[in-house]
C-alpha cells in the first residue's frame, strides 16, 4: 500500500511542479507548500475515489486542489506584456527570460501589489488596466536604466 501511496503523491507533485514552473517560476523554491499541496490533491482525488466518482471526476478535483491560487500568474503577464509590447526589440526567447528578472524588480512588484490578484483576475475588467501600468513600469525601467530598447 505504501508503495501506491508514493507513487500518487509523487504525481500529484510532479503536476504541480511542472505548472509552477511554467507559470509561476518565482515560486519553484517553495518547497514545503509544494509538498502540503500535492498531499492535499492526492487526499482529493482518493477521497472523491472512495465516494464512488469516477476517476476523471477524482482527476478534476484534485486539479482544483492543486491550482488553488495559482491560474492567475504574474510572470505570464509579464511575458504577455513583454511579447505584444516590446516584440520587435525583444525577439524569443527574450521575453520569458526578461521576466525572470522583472518579478524580482521592486518597481514591478509594486505595480502588482496595487491589485487584488486572484485567480479570476485575468478575466476582470482590473486586468487591463494592470497590463497598461505594468507597460509603463518597464518602459520607466527601460529609459531609468538606459536601455537600448526603444518604444
Amino acid at each position: 500500500m505504501k508503495h501506491s501511496y508514493q507513487k500518487e503523491l509523487s504525481y500529484f507533485r510532479l503536476k504541480l511542479e511542472s505548472h509552477i514552473r511554467e507559470h509561476h517560476p518565482d515560486r519553484l523554491e517553495e518547497t514545503e507548500f509544494i509538498k502540503e499541496r500535492a498531499d492535499m490533491g492526492l487526499i482529493t482525488y482518493c477521497n472523491a475515489v472512495i465516494q464512488g466518482l469516477t476517476h476523471q471526476d477524482a482527476e478534476n478535483m484534485a486539479s482544483e486542489v492543486l491550482y488553488q491560487g495559482l491560474h492567475f500568474s504574474k510572470y505570464d503577464t509579464l511575458v504577455s506584456v513583454l511579447e505584444n509590447e516590446f516584440g520587435k526589440e525583444l525577439p524569443t526567447p527574450l521575453p520569458k527570460r526578461l521576466a525572470h528578472i522583472l518579478l524580482a524588480n521592486k518597481a514591478v512588484q509594486a505595480t502588482f501589489a496595487k491589485f487584488g490578484l486572484t485567480d479570476e483576475f485575468s478575466a476582470s475588467e482590473q486586468y487591463d488596466r494592470l497590463y497598461t501600468e505594468l507597460t509603463g513600469t518597464i518602459v520607466l525601467l527601460i529609459e531609468s536604466n538606459r536601455l537600448p530598447i526603444v518604444k
